[in-house]
């Protein structure tokens, strides 16, 4: 990639900014700032760096997508299929722009009325208390290009604060729907569980149609003592999109964490996922799964960082790559020194479904404390041949019996979703992907 045409993509991104009133909140117009200033120090990753050597961005730049500013004209009939059953406080942004005529904040009369579930535009002015320790706090973005990206164009978002000792009964739904081609969107997730409190997010990223259009996500979760947070995550965005995301999470002390990703769309994708255990005895839970075929690349990197003592992280990522599809995973957990009694397991499973479909796995542990119990584990192959002939000796025809294996493979990690209308929309996805002739 010519440095020189990256330098100039990058510019022509940040002159789509929306500029804002200078009397917006002093603090809120710095970071942007700071974070354009960081857009203009940085330059767009190639092969040649360490962390991208696998994933080939390129195509990227050859289109300077432009972000949508106008509210979006569509109707609760176009995007209903998407909305979960039964109905939940839901969030839609349409092409990054938030849509009020389509979002809900349906709670059950019991839940209290302080939990916040709103667009972060409107909620900046008011509540900088809240906002101003959190926002840009835990994403990095000095060292990250599409993180400063991202935070230049701060603006509308999806806004989750769960006030202290309560908990959400009904998931709450942040719906990302892509509607139009050569377009960028911005989707900022920021999510403040206060101690105690319990919560379940789906951050659901979908298109109405195929094109060719770029996704640049961040989230940041924070989770104070006690609380718990349930994250599921879907990216099934058109075949030919591109779509890059951070999520960073920080947990204090006996916090917990559960984290559940699905990777099925977009034709180049990126999913970086940092998580912080900051608190003693802290816990988190992360599953992945990544389904593609003919030419996608997905990448998926993770980091589970281990400050404080007693923590516990479970790890499980899943590919099933075919065609001639390529996919990556990195993941790295860190014990630090005071991370005494730390608990962490990790596995990489991955599955070929065809000769020209290729993996790239690196699990990694970085221990830097002796009174630990860590284990780590990677396998790249095919079908069990063992697993296929028990099935056909039970009467199965030999593709039946391929077909049903795959399925069961991904299955697995979508079991692990626990509402039963998008758990059964992924699973007829993954059935349907999953079958041969």
């Amino acid at each position: 990639m010519n440095v020189a045409t990256a330098s100039g993509y990058l510019e022509s991104l940040l002159h789509g900014r929306l500029q804002l009133p200078a009397s917006q909140l002093a603090w809120f117009n710095r970071l942007r700032a700071d974070a354009v200033e960081r857009v203009g120090a940085q330059r767009v990753p190639t092969t040649r760096n360490e962390e991208w050597r696998f994933t080939d961005i390129s195509p990227l730049i050859k289109l300077p997508f432009q972000p949508v500013y106008a509210a979006s004209n569509l109707q609760a009939a176009e995007v209903e299929h998407f909305y979960l059953d039964p109905a939940a406080p839901r969030l839609v942004f349409v092409d990054g722009v938030y849509a009020p005529q389509l979002s809900t904040q349906l709670l059950s009369p019991a839940t209290d009325s302080n939990i916040m579930i709103t667009n972060l535009s409107a909620a900046v002015s008011a509540h900088v208390m809240a906002l101003e320790p959190h926002l840009g706090r835990h994403a990095e973005f000095h060292n990250n290009v599409f993180t400063a990206l991202n935070t230049s164009f701060l603006h509308d978002g999806a806004l989750i604060i769960v006030p202290r000792n309560v908990s959400v009964d009904m998931p709450v739904h942040l719906l990302f729907i892509a509607t139009q081609k050569e377009a960028a969107s911005y989707p900022r997730c920021l999510l403040i569980a206060e101690s105690g409190s319990a919560v379940t997010v789906i951050e659901d990223h979908v298109a109405l149609q195929e094109g060719v259009y770029a996704t640049n996500v961040v989230a940041e979760i924070a989770l104070a003592d006690n609380a718990r947070v349930n994250h599921i995550r879907v990216q099934r965005d058109s075949s030919q999109a591109f779509h890059i995301a951070s999520c960073a999470v920080s947990l204090a002390q006996a916090s917990c964490y559960r984290s559940t990703s699905i990777t099925l769309g977009a034709r180049i994708s990126r999913y970086n996922l940092s998580v912080r255990l900051t608190g003693e005895g802290a816990e988190c839970t992360v599953d992945g799964l990544t389904l593609i075929a003919e030419r996608q690349l997905a990448d998926t990197h993770t980091c589970i960082d281990h400050v404080k003592p007693y923590g516990i992280s479970r790890q499980s990522h899943k590919c099933i790559v075919d065609g001639a599809a390529h996919a990556v995973f990195n993941g790295k957990i860190i014990v630090h020194p005071d991370a005494q009694h730390t608990d962490s397991t990790q596995s990489s499973r991955n599955l070929l479904l065809s000769g020209r479909a290729h993996i790239d796995t690196k699990p990694q542990l970085e221990i830097f404390a002796d009174d630990v119990k860590c284990a780590h584990g990677a396998t790249v192959g095919q079908l069990d041949s063992e697993e296929i002939f028990y099935l056909m000796s039970r009467g199965l025809s030999e593709m039946t019996a391929r077909n049903l294996l795959t399925y069961a493979f991904g299955a697995e990690i979508i079991e692990r979703i626990p509402i039963a209308s998008l758990k059964h929309q992924l699973e007829q996805t993954v059935l349907e992907r999953t079958q041969r002739n």
